[in-house]
């Protein structure tokens, strides 16, 4: 698969994507746009990007195992999660503690780890994960963290990016044989 949607892959980006095995995502703001909507009874809404979803899924079938880590609880993620088959924790505190039970869970060292992130509770993840992505729009304090920034903004394609630059990286065509995002 061609890399010449994506941009700035260093030598470096490349070798720390050819060698993830788990790939661990923020939900808001980077999943989504970070804006809430909240109706009269105090219901959470919150969009997707549908090729966010569609990477999501090349991964799984890839054999890269995808969990969504969130600080706030709520049951949107949970429903997208499901939909997609994969794996949900909300209302995590220390995202970094949820990682690393993750990654020793499936055997994996942190180098084979990923994490996408937009602000603050992501960085000590991003210091210790094999791959920190941030989307573009990630709060500066966070980016700076960053081994690579994608071009598109959070819930606007932004993970899809991510996992196109992994897929493509371990040698994955994408696989079109059914399954929806």
């Amino acid at each position: 698969m061609p890399l010449s949607h994506l941009h700035d892959l260093t030598d470096d980006v490349l070798a720390r994507a050819a060698r993830i095995r788990l790939a661990c995502f923020d939900v808001d703001g980077t999943l989504t746009d970070g804006r809430l909507y909240l109706d009269s009874e105090g219901r959470e809404q919150k969009t997707f990007h549908v090729q966010d979803g569609q990477g999501l899924v090349l991964l799984k079938r890839a054999g890269i195992e995808v969990a969504f880590i969130t600080a706030r609880g709520g049951t949107v993620a949970v429903a997208r999660g499901r939909e997609l088959g994969v794996q949900v924790f909300t209302g995590v505190k220390d995202k970094l503690a949820r990682v690393r039970e993750l990654g020793t869970g499936l055997g994996l060292p942190m180098e084979q780890v990923a994490f996408m992130g937009d602000d603050l509770p992501d960085v000590p993840s991003f210091r210790e994960v094999g791959l920190a992505i941030a989307p573009a729009d990630a709060h500066p304090w966070t980016a700076q963290f960053a081994h690579w920034r994608t071009r598109r903004r959070g819930g606007q394609g932004a993970a899809r990016e991510a996992c196109d630059l992994l897929l493509a990286t371990q040698g994955h065509a994408p696989l079109f044989e059914g399954g929806t995002a």
